[in-house]
């Protein structure tokens, strides 16, 4: 992980994602009060309570390498994952340690301390949105999968430039269920209804053995799978997605109005230098929502709408994107 550069990384303001979303590649979502959260898995998703967000617009897919490509022509933009590190935010370091990288899942070749992520996740030089898995890499063949190495920053100058924003966790969470309401899944109860792959996650002994039984070993074309009842694609699995919200270990069903409250909750403005919802640690963590190709039954079952992790905003992996959402004014 690096610490954010001390010039800013957003990209002009543009409207090329205005306009009427029903025409464009958004979907509708209607809003209304849901039970959000749950009291059976992770302590983090606890506890279940009520909560109400209004309408508004979200895009089918996350954003992919294509679209991606197009933010980056029209502006110039360039990634964290691209910048060198800043010799002053770490005094002491060795110049030769300080270089542009992104973190890169690796599969180890035999069994590993599962508490021990360093196991699989490699700091690669030379690994970033354009160069997933490496700097011999590249996405000439992934125009439609979603595009990964992207810091919250990253993502929320790319919503700037199409107009729309990042969604909070409650919107995210709300139009992952697709109108179910309470269910363990985005479709129903069970995982693998009759035996057929719903999502792209991991299959087997994580992580090292994939057994690739839903057909992909990586991240996966933005559509592969089924949407849910609202029509939107891959909100579980694939990859994970930033929200705005500051992460904290449990909800908070009776928050302070002040802050996050159940009512269209926000989880504290965009970009803040203070904000009373942050956790007050050196890198603030935001919340990621709906698990990855790397969530397994062995290790990690947040392949759930309830299901919530905190990330860096400094950091970006092979296994996290974004979508954004339009809200109407």
């Amino acid at each position: 992980m690096k610490a954010m550069p001390h010039r800013s990384q957003s990209a002009p303001a543009d409207a090329a994602g205005r306009g009427d979303p029903s025409r464009t590649s958004m979907v509708f979502v209607p809003g209304g009060t849901f039970r959000m959260g749950s009291d059976k898995h992770y302590l983090e998703e606890a506890p279940a309570h009520r909560a109400t967000v209004d309408a508004f617009y979200m895009d089918r897919t996350p954003v992919t390498n294509r679209q991606f490509k197009d933010f980056v022509k029209a502006t110039g933009h360039v990634t964290f994952a691209e910048i060198p590190p800043d010799p002053r935010d770490y005094p002491g370091a060795l110049p030769h340690m300080l270089y542009a990288g992104s973190l890169v899942f690796t599969a180890p070749p035999h069994k590993v301390d599962l508490r021990d992520w360093s196991q699989w996740w490699t700091f690669l030089k030379g690994a970033d949105w354009r160069h997933p898995y490496g700097p011999k890499s590249n996405i000439n063949a992934l125009d439609h999968h979603p595009v990964v190495h992207v810091t919250f920053a990253d993502a929320l100058a790319y919503a700037r430039w199409a107009g729309k924003a990042l969604p909070t966790e409650a919107e995210w969470e709300f139009a992952a269920r697709g109108g179910l309401e309470g269910a363990e899944f985005a479709w129903g109860e069970t995982f693998t209804p009759g035996g057929r792959h719903m999502a792209n996650t991991w299959q087997g002994d994580f992580p090292r053995q994939n057994l690739i039984a839903d057909g992909f070993e990586r991240t996966s074309p933005v559509t592969a799978f089924p949407p849910n009842g609202y029509g939107l694609y891959d909100m579980i699995g694939n990859v994970w997605e930033w929200t705005t919200d500051w992460y904290s270990p449990r909800h908070a069903a009776d928050a302070p109005k002040a802050c996050c409250i159940p009512e269209n909750p926000r989880g504290g403005r965009e970009e803040a230098s203070y904000d009373p919802c942050q956790p007050h640690i050196r890198i603030p963590r935001k919340i990621l929502k709906g698990g990855s190709h790397l969530c397994a039954p062995n290790y990690c079952r947040r392949y759930r709408p309830a299901a919530r992790h905190p990330e860096p905003i400094d950091t970006s992996t092979s296994h996290v994107g974004f979508r954004c959402v339009l809200r109407p004014t």
